[in-house]
């Protein structure tokens, strides 16, 4: 009697032409990967970044998080997919984008917060020969409202204090306009700081101003690119945002853009100072700052970068069978280097 492998041969072979494999279990794929573009890296992760997830990527400045970030972008236009870089402090730099292999014709890049007229290099512009007329501020209106009749009243009020304290004593400049109640004796207080917390997480800031607006308009576009489909690969750009900043974005966002990531199948790249995506993050990446190379005494070579596995979300399911010795461990670092255009290969 022919063994049950010799009969699972025989009905795949007899079904290989409507059934390719029909007994042969599938193997189980926790998570579809993408190259990173760097092979320590790649080898680190076994295979590179999860796709449909969050990685996020943490670091100090000038720890690599833009080479990597731009070197994934590279890997993934090239192989045709049309990618977004949301630009929260409006740092990007097209031209190394260009020189790390990224296809710009594949690349939408959001600026929040930016003024075209002033910060876009002709360069750029240049490559694209948009019309100069997108990049002419437009002509400053007067009067009130815009109408011709005269400033506003609220602008004649500016610099009053200052005008009315230059023609009095020194001393009663800094008191502004009450020196000019008499008889009334107004002592100026003194303002004394509290003290600092130490932790960032205790801290309070007030949200509002210029760049908790940023980061509120960088998470609508977000919203909006990962609602319109798409793109393979979307980076939210917060590595100029302050931690406290960071941090006060809600939980309910990360999740919503994981559960977004999931169903369109785009890697959403995520740089920050300091992990703030929490459990919605599949996979955390923290940079430590770059060393230069010293292969040269006196040429700038190059930065040495190291990258460490905080935590991974997508890991293979333990098996049941309990070994009697114990399994190696797992390497949770690597390093690559990054060299400059003048020093060349080595």
């Amino acid at each position: 009697m022919p063994s049950a492998s010799a009969l699972r041969k025989q009905i795949e072979a007899a079904l290989a032409d409507r059934i390719p494999s029909a007994l042969t279990p599938v193997p189980r794929l926790l998570r579809p990967t993408a190259s990173s573009g760097i092979s320590e890296v790649d080898a680190l992760l076994e295979g590179g970044l999860p796709l449909g997830a969050i990685t996020e990527i943490v670091g100090p400045e000038c720890s690599g998080r833009t080479s990597f970030a731009l070197s994934f972008l590279g890997r993934m236009t090239q192989a045709g997919k049309v990618c977004a870089w949301v630009d929260t402090s409006n740092a990007w730099h097209p031209e190394s984008a260009a020189a790390a292999g990224v296809d710009l014709s594949r690349l939408l890049w959001v600026r929040c917060g930016a003024q075209a007229s002033t910060d876009v290099s002709p360069s750029f512009t240049s490559s694209f020969a948009l019309p100069e007329k997108y990049f002419i501020p437009p002509p400053v209106k007067k009067g009130l409202q815009g109408g011709g009749c005269g400033s506003h009243p609220r602008n004649h009020v500016k610099g009053l204090s200052e005008a009315i304290g230059s023609f009095l004593r020194p001393d009663a400049a800094a008191r502004g306009c009450a020196v000019l109640k008499r008889g009334k004796n107004i002592e100026q207080k003194v303002f004394t700081p509290a003290p600092l917390l130490q932790s960032a997480s205790l801290r309070r800031p007030v949200i509002s101003g210029k760049p908790w607006s940023r980061i509120e308009q960088a998470l609508r576009v977000t919203d909006l690119l990962l609602l319109a489909g798409g793109f393979g690969a979307i980076v939210l750009d917060m590595g100029s945002v302050t931690p406290e900043f960071a941090l006060r974005v809600p939980l309910s966002t990360w999740f919503r853009y994981r559960a977004a990531a999931e169903q369109s199948q785009a890697s959403i790249l995520l740089l920050t100072q300091h992990a703030c995506a929490k459990s919605s993050a599949g996979l955390v990446l923290y940079l430590q700052s770059g060393n230069p190379l010293r292969d040269e005494k006196t040429v700038f070579a190059g930065v040495e970068y190291c990258v460490e596995i905080e935590r991974e979300r997508f890991k293979a399911a333990p098996a049941n069978v309990i070994p009697l010795r114990k399994p190696p461990q797992r390497v949770m670092e690597a390093s690559w280097h990054s060299r400059t255009a003048w020093a060349g290969p080595r």
